[in-house]
């Protein structure tokens, strides 16, 4: 069953999602990220220019009306999806979308990024009611905290 853990009051979601993918890669976890088309676009940008000069987080953005990628390319650790199924051979998903993304049930595990701003805190909790009241294992981690 898919475990959900929630990292709740990110000062910058985007930023906080590249450290999480950049220590992913170091632990050698493939993970597939989901979210709105800009979100994604915005992360695919960030994952270029984020760290130090040598630090490069190797990824795939891949829409949702693209063709499979080539075998060769499978192997990337990180894909960001604007559909879970697209990337569902990766172990961990990465949700920075409003809502529960579809098919998150194929994957080992599930990862929510929760900022500060109030709609936001409000529809974290509606997911985490979601995934409760269906029977998944939901943790809470508070970012900053040791």
């Amino acid at each position: 069953m898919t475990e959900v853990q929630f990292h709740f009051n990110a000062p910058d979601r985007l930023v906080y999602a590249c450290r999480l993918l950049r220590k992913a890669l170091r632990r050698d976890t493939g993970v597939a990220v989901t979210g709105d088309t800009q979100t994604l676009d915005q992360l695919d940008r960030a994952l270029w220019t984020f760290g130090e000069e040598t630090d490069f987080l190797p990824h795939l953005r891949l829409r949702a009306d693209a063709a499979a990628p080539p075998p060769r390319l499978r192997r990337t650790p990180l894909w960001l999806v604007d559909a879970p199924q697209q990337a569902d051979h990766l172990p961990v998903l990465l949700n920075l979308g409003a809502a529960p993304p579809a098919g998150f049930e194929a994957f080992e595990r599930l990862v929510e990024i929760v900022g500060q701003a109030a709609p936001e805190r409000e529809a974290a909790r509606a997911r985490w009611r979601h995934y409760a009241s269906r029977g998944y294992p939901v943790a809470g981690h508070e970012v900053g905290a040791a």
